[in-house]
């Protein structure tokens, strides 16, 4: 019970995958929440308890209450409730210029994204205000101030998710509880296998670092906000894209 749980959704692959493996061995108790990927979410938390680290897979569909509230009592019940949410479960789309995009196109991953969000913030915060300390990170993207064509529901649900962890930050900071955005840029994960290859190389060629993003730089951003001593860290959007961003 000593230990703090970190619930991660979305976390059997990419972004959530990297972030479970690093704070699985920063001595974190990890939730790696999944809704179909079983057998990859299973090989993770073998991988993080080879290492010494203390992982369980919990299946849930975020955008569903019943499957998110079953997920946090059990959690509650088995290990104390969340301490950290981080809110990464991605949510489709589809890519479209918004001359050529329907409401109900737009409004699918609105909806989406910010049910997710909001509902498992809800539940979350429950057990954190308790105790008198919390940490929500909200995974978002740069997309959401650095806007490209046929990502408009993309960029727009993200730049809401922005908004609502200000919010969050505002009316949590007395509870002990902060809230931040990581804004990736291109990260290589499954989820981007499709892009072109002129494109990637164009975002490489015009990044300062001279490379695109691999899951581990977010988990590394990620890591810095969890932390206790990032207690006076809350309410910041931070790009992790390699200065692709300026």
């Amino acid at each position: 019970m000593s230990k703090k749980n970190v619930l991660i959704t979305g976390g059997a692959r990419g972004i959530g995958a990297a972030t479970a493996v690093l704070l699985g061995k920063s001595g974190y108790r990890v939730f790696i929440n999944y809704v179909n990927s079983t057998q990859v979410a299973q090989e993770l938390v073998k991988e993080i308890s080879f290492d010494g680290g203390e992982a369980y897979a919990i299946q849930a569909d975020v955008r569903d209450d019943a499957q998110i509230e079953a997920m946090f009592d059990e959690i509650q019940t088995k290990h104390g409730g969340v301490d950290i949410l981080v809110s990464n479960a991605n949510m489709n789309f589809t890519p479209k210029p918004f001359v050529d995009q329907t409401w109900d196109e737009f409004s699918q991953k609105l909806n989406d994204e910010m049910h997710a969000a909001y509902v498992c913030a809800k539940f979350a915060t429950k057990s954190m205000i308790e105790k008198k300390f919390g940490r929500l990170v909200f995974i978002s993207s740069t997309l959401s101030e650095d806007p490209l064509t046929s990502f408009i529901a993309h960029g727009s649900a993200k730049g809401s998710l922005d908004s609502f962890s200000k919010y969050l930050a505002y009316e949590l900071g007395s509870y002990g509880i902060t809230s931040n955005v990581v804004a990736p840029g291109l990260v290589l994960t499954d989820a981007t296998a499709g892009a072109p290859e002129e494109f990637i190389e164009f975002l490489r060629s015009s990044t300062p670092t001279g490379r695109v993003a691999n899951p581990e730089d977010i988990a590394n951003a990620v890591s810095l906000f969890v932390k206790d001593e990032s207690s006076h860290l809350t309410g910041t959007y931070l790009p992790v894209c390699g200065g692709a961003y300026l």
